[in-house]
């Protein structure tokens, strides 16, 4: 596998098998006291991962404006690499859509689920599926893969690279500049605002989002508030 370049304050390790997730590694490393801004990879024929350490010194709730920060970085990265019609679109769960079918996503974890507390590391951990896992399409018509929506061109390590370009100058921005930036370019982002969602057996339609990118659901009368901590894998 191919050493890929990182810009400044982040370093790669690559990782090879199908077995081998970088997200278990990232949080291994993580563990062990690894710096901020390691991103671990595995770049498969079929299949592209990668996973970013980072270790924001706010409390949880503001650190997780990583996960929205993370999907705008995908989407520049893509929109610079592919051609101009492909449509990428990101859900608030993570998930990313690619002409408007669901084309792999994002997961995070912390070191804590205390949405109070500072954490010691947060992984954003990214999963793209780059050939479908089946010949019929058809089969799964709200599932793609990137090479089947015209970015065959795209070159996997390119994308990953750039992905780490992009989302280390929105990190910067949110640093710099607060959360308003990283709003404004998600709500244009964003999929099914306004329209009917599940979100873990609660539906409803999805409003918008608070401050802290928690999702605002209304359900009949009342408006349910679903932080994004709740995303956190255990």
């Amino acid at each position: 596998m191919q050493d890929l370049i990182f810009p400044p304050l982040m370093t790669g390790m690559a990782i090879e098998g199908r077995e081998s997730d970088p997200f278990d590694t990232a949080i291994a490393q993580a563990t062990l006291g690894v710096d901020a801004g390691l991103i671990v990879y595995n770049l498969e024929a079929d299949r592209a991962r990668a996973t970013l350490i980072l270790a924001p010194d706010v409390a949880l709730t503001q650190a997780m404006a990583m996960l929205p920060v993370a999907g705008i970085g995908f989407q520049n990265a893509l929109g610079a690499l592919a051609p101009p019609e492909v449509a990428v679109h990101l859900e608030w769960n993570g998930r990313i859509r690619v002409n408007g079918a669901k084309c792999g996503g994002f997961q995070i974890a912390a070191s804590t689920t205390d949405a109070d507390q500072e954490p010691d590391w947060l992984c954003i951990g990214l999963d793209i599926p780059l050939w479908p896992a089946r010949e019929e399409m058809g089969e799964t018509p709200d599932e793609t893969a990137l090479y089947a929506e015209g970015c065959a061109e795209v070159d996997a390590a390119n994308l990953i690279e750039a992905w780490a370009r992009h989302t280390l100058n929105w990190i910067t921005r949110w640093d710099g500049e607060g959360v308003k930036p990283v709003h404004d370019e998600w709500r244009g982002l964003v999929h099914g605002m306004g329209e009917d969602i599940d979100i873990d057996g609660k539906t409803g339609t999805f409003l918008g989002v608070d401050e802290n990118f928690g999702l605002l659901l209304r359900r009949g009368a009342e408006t349910v508030l679903i932080p994004l901590t709740q995303l956190l894998k255990d």
